[in-house]
């Protein structure tokens, strides 16, 4: 069975080129992407910013109440198509389009490049490995695994899924065998396993609060136990890993990791959980981001 480890775990994301954590504090972030820079809501700087006055493109502005919302103020010009990122993946690049979104991110998520770094060397060496990508968003951890095998991209919305297609073509690697899928994920895991579906590895970021192409509601509390069930059911003992992170919830990463401990009884390997962090670019203080667990085979 599976060996769940308590003690929790911290991976790291350091600068790249193309993407950095300039400073930090007050509740705020400042992120260099590319030629851009953003201020950005972060409750967890709950220190001091280095820097008195920070010099951006445009900072979000959260709304008044817990229910989230929020704008986008601009103090310089900025792109209303994008611009083009890229993030370094072995010897080759994955490219995408960077862009200010109305949910106060910019169309990928860079804290998770450690993950897509892990995920690689749990199958490195493979060209035939078949992973699954839930919330696959706009594809950059799709991309990410498409250098190891065919990959199944899953995601409710439409307009990300066609993001996601087109970074494949920005990356030059659309001929890739990805299979797109505009579907809810609860649904699609649930109809894979029926049909007898076996994958390598899994990668799922669900939000707290969403909704499915047919309007289905899902929520994270009530319904990630039976999603991890029936992803549980597309792996096996030759399988090598499923990865889940969890963002802006009051929860311990030893809370999902004990979920993932239920799931994985049956299977060897090990149930690991901690936190996703960013480092500023100066080398100095270090900023959480989400929790996560995932079991790997060893």
């Amino acid at each position: 069975m599976a060996q769940l480890v308590l003690q929790p775990q911290l991976m790291l994301g350091e600068g790249w080129p193309d993407y950095g954590l300039v400073d930090s504090g007050l509740g705020r972030k400042l992120e260099r992407y590319g030629p851009m820079r953003f201020i950005r809501p972060e409750p967890q700087a709950l220190w001091q910013p280095r820097s008195a006055h920070w010099d951006a493109h445009g900072e979000f502005v959260p709304g008044a109440d817990e229910d989230g919302g929020g704008r986008w103020s601009y103090s310089k010009t900025v792109p209303v198509d994008g611009w083009p990122l890229q993030w370094p993946n072995g010897d080759e690049a994955v490219r995408f389009t960077a862009q200010c979104t109305p949910f106060r991110h910019l169309g990928f998520f860079p804290d998770m490049a450690p993950v897509w770094d892990w995920m690689g060397a749990m199958l490195d060496g493979r060209k035939d490995a078949s992973c699954l990508n839930l919330f696959g968003y706009t594809g950059v951890g799709t991309l990410a695994l498409s250098r190891f095998g065919p990959v199944t991209h899953v995601d409710a919305s439409k307009k990300s899924v066609a993001q996601a297609r087109a970074n494949a073509a920005l990356s030059g690697m659309d001929s890739r065998p990805i299979r797109w899928i505009t579907d809810d994920a609860q649904k699609f895991t649930a109809r894979e396993g029926r049909r007898g579906k076996r994958y390598d590895g899994i990668i799922m970021d669900p939000p707290k609060f969403g909704r499915g192409p047919e309007g289905e509601i899902w929520r994270l509390e009530e319904h990630l136990p039976g999603l991890v069930r029936d992803a549980r059911a597309l792996l096996d003992a030759d399988s090598r890993f499923l990865f889940l992170t969890v963002y802006a919830v009051r929860m311990s990463s030893l809370a999902i990791a004990g979920l993932l401990d239920e799931a994985f009884t049956d299977l060897p390997g090990f149930v690991e959980h901690g936190d996703l962090a960013v480092r500023e670019d100066d080398g100095g203080r270090v900023l959480p981001t989400a929790i996560f667990a995932r079991w790997r085979r060893d």
